[in-house]
Parts: structure tokens; sequence; C-alpha cells
């Protein structure tokens, strides 16, 4: 419907944000706030099922949901062979206490880089049975999944994070080429504060260098003095059918066959596809090891009924996921027909002055993050406005201040995407991790806020001392 409602265009994330804290139901909260948006736009009941069609019915919903896919069957493969169970007893043989089940965790998402997707599915799926034998909420673990994702892949420069971001800034100003543009961005990399404080912050937090606090600290409790993991009444965010699957019968655990070599694919697969092509090729990495899985399997002895069954079954289990990410889509679709990260610019233009563009550009991206959910479409928006405006202040030259408002860009759409409950990582952290997803939000935002405000500071001194 592509129109401008100016402050009226704020109403439909707004509301959904809302809704979502105070009912719990991200799906119910999503749909209102859709139904909402489409009679404010004028658009009348008949209108939301074309707002559907119109966010779910492209390529880029297609491709999320066939992940999804590929990792609920995935995910489903290494609960019924085995491989989860046997990883738990590989990691239990090292008779890990609390604490060094917390940094296991962080290292892990550490190391799982290549992917925002595939790390908190990865890291919050592997180590849930651990956190669970000691005592660690789900809220945590979904926190350390979620925070170990996005905030570490938008530091490295050879992941498709770093090539889309700088991809954007091509053409502007004295950046010619691909080859210009990642030297920019690997220059912009020790301004991102927000990623770099939100790593090094969970990895204290793990260590429990940095103690619990709000809605986390009452969680850790819930979960150390009663041994409840999730909060009465929660709702995890992963159907049953991938927390509670048997082993198949008669089949013996193989952690190397059925786990490890998997996911040595999967990587061999995503770094290779881009150091040879420039582009990751994550779908047809899960879709390799799906089959890959699903041979293996029967040379194992597993009768092809059963696989199959075992298939569906990782459907059934990723449907949560994938039905709140149906309407954050939607929403997301809705915010850009309705024009609110167009209004959210036009209000700013007034503070983007030479010491304070790093600050103001970080707080309209995390505010704009926040509202729609997507950090890369913030990307989109925000930096072909602050990086021509940093050059114009630097003399058309590639100084300090390009590289922090390059900076504060990636990590305020970090940050925004990172606490919001519309966020599709967030909601690949909570069903990694099987935890309620508004429970995993509600925890996570006073540690992620710490960050910000951290960076917010780092920003505003040096506006101050350096840019003005």
């Amino acid at each position: 419907m592509e129109t401008d409602l100016g402050i009226l265009s704020i109403v439909p994330p707004a509301l959904a944000i809302i809704l979502a804290f105070l009912t719990r139901n991200a799906v119910y909260s999503l749909a209102v706030a859709c139904l909402v948006g489409v009679l404010i736009a004028g658009q009348g009941p008949l209108g939301f099922s074309q707002l559907m069609i119109d966010a779910i019915g492209n390529t880029s919903f297609s491709w999320v949901f066939m992940l999804e896919i590929c990792i609920g069957i995935m995910i489903a493969f290494f609960m019924r062979t085995g491989a989860i169970q046997a990883f738990t007893q590989f990691v239990a043989y090292r008779k890990l206490s609390r604490k060094g089940v917390q940094l296991w965790t962080w290292l892990l998402g550490m190391f799982v880089f290549f992917s925002d997707y595939f790390s908190p599915l990865f890291v919050g799926t592997t180590m849930r049975s651990l956190a669970d034998k000691a005592r660690i909420s789900r809220e945590k673990l979904a926190y350390i999944a979620d925070s170990t994702s996005a905030p570490v892949i938008v530091l490295l420069p050879f992941t498709g994070w770093a090539i889309y971001i700088s991809g954007l800034t091509i053409g502007m100003g004295p950046i010619a080429d691909a080859g210009d543009a990642l030297n920019v961005f690997i220059h912009s990399i020790p301004y991102n504060i927000y990623a770099i404080t939100a790593v090094i912050l969970v990895g204290l937090i793990a260590a429990g260098l940095v103690p619990e606090f709000g809605p986390m600290k009452k969680a850790e409790r819930r979960a150390m003095d009663e041994g409840k993991v999730l909060r009465d009444g929660a709702v995890p965010l992963i159907g049953r059918e991938l927390t509670e699957t048997p082993m198949f019968p008669d089949i013996k655990p193989r952690l190397f066959l059925n786990f490890i070599l998997p996911v040595i694919l999967i990587i061999i697969i995503v770094l290779g596809s881009f150091v040879l092509t420039g582009s990751a090729k994550t779908l047809e990495a899960y879709l390799a090891v799906v089959i890959f899985l699903g041979v293996s399997i029967r040379i194992q002895g597993i009768r092809l009924n059963d696989i199959m069954d075992t298939a569906m079954t990782g459907i059934k289990g990723i449907m949560p996921a994938i039905m709140i990410l149906v309407f954050a889509y939607t929403i997301n679709q809705l915010s850009r027909d309705m024009g609110t990260a167009d209004y959210m610019v036009s209000i700013s233009r007034d503070f983007l002055t030479p010491s304070m563009l790093p600050l103001a550009t970080y707080l309209l991206a995390a505010v704009m993050a926040f509202s729609t959910g997507t950090s890369w479409g913030t990307f989109a928006i925000m930096l072909p406005i602050a990086v021509p405006v940093a050059l114009v202040y630097s003399g058309d030259a590639l100084t300090d201040i390009v590289y922090a408002t390059i900076a504060a860009v990636a990590g305020g759409g970090v940050f925004g995407d990172h606490c919001s409950p519309l966020s599709d990582t967030s909601i690949l952290a909570s069903t990694g991790a099987a935890s309620d997803h508004i429970d995993h939000v509600r925890t996570q935002i006073p540690y992620a806020m710490i960050a910000a405000v951290l960076t917010g500071v780092v920003y505003l001194v040096m506006g101050l001392t350096v840019w003005s």
C-alpha cells in the first residue's frame, strides 16, 4: 500500500511490543498489531490477508522458511540418533560446574560464527540438557545463545553481515568497489562498541563476575532453588516433538558420524562457498546435511518410514517458531508500507551534527531495529543516509568519523534487533533454548541495556572530544 502516515506509522510496532510484554503471547500480539495497522492505513479487514501474502509470498521468507524446516529436521535426526545425548555425556564426563556449562555455552556460541540463524539454534539445542542438569534457567541459556550470535558475527569481516554492510557503502565518496568497502568495514570494527561490549558482558555474566539482577535473577533463583528451568505457565518456543524425542530403538549413538561430522560439513560448505563465490550458501549447506543424515541413518539400519516420520516430527516441532516468524515478517512489511522508518529518519535530521552524528545514528538505528525487528532492514535505510553525511563532515575522506558512523549503525541495529520480540534472531534463540519467547526478551533487555548505555556514553564522549 506504500504510504506515509507520519506518527501513526509507529502505532502497529509499538502496539505489538506492548501487547507482547502484557500478554506474553507473541503471535496474538503481532496479529492484533497487524490488524490495527491495516485499519489505520484504511485498507479494511480484508487488507490483512493481502498484507500477509505480500509479506511471506516472496523469496526472502521462503528462504527463511526452508532454512527453519531443514533445521527442525536436523534437530530431530540429532535427537533420534542419540547424537545430542552422546554429546551431553561427552561434555558431562568433564564434570563441568554450573559456571563451566555457562562458559562452555559462551565459547561454543562464539565458535559457531558463520550464521546468525544456525548459531543460537545449535548452541541452545546442544547445551539445553546440560544446562537443565546444572539448573540453569532456559532464559539464561537463550540469553547466552542470543548474545553470541549477531554481536559476534557483526564483528567479523568474513561473514555475510560484513559483506552486506560493506556492500551498502559502495559508491559513497571514495568507496569505489567491494575491496574498498570491506576495508572500510574492517576499520569500523573497533568502533562497534555495542557488539564488543555485549560479547564481553555475556562472558563476564557466564563466569559469575557480573551478578544476575532484575528478571534474570528471579529466573535463575527459580531454577536453582526449585529446579524449574521454566516458569510455571511458560510456553517454550519449540514443540515437544523436539524436546521429548526418544532415540531410535536398536541404534548405537555415534557422536562423530551423527553430530560432529554434520556440523563440520555445514561449516565447510558455508565457509567454502563464501570463499569461492563471495556468497555463503547457508540453506544449501543445511539441505546437504539433512540429506547426508537421512542416508547415513538408513545405512545404519533405520527403516525409511521411521526416517520420514522423524523428518515430519522435526517439521512439527519447529512450527511454533515459524508461526512467529510469519507474523514478524508481516508486521515488518506493514512498517515498510506505512513509512515507519522514513518517519523516524525525518524527525531526527536536526540531530545529525558532526559531534552528535555517531550517537544520533546509533540511537536511531537502535529504535528502528527494535520497532521493526530487523537489523538488515535498518542497515539498508540508515547507511545510505548517515555515511554520506559523515563524508561531508570529513571532507570526503575516510576518517574516524566515517568509520564510527558505520559502526554506530551496525551496533545500533544489532542492539535493537537483539532486544525486540519481533526479531528473527531472538526468536531462534528462544527456539534453540526451548524458552518462552517473551520471558527470554524480558530477561535479556536489562543486560543489553547495560551494553547500550555504555555505548551511548562512549559515542557521546568521543563526539564532544574528538569530532566537535
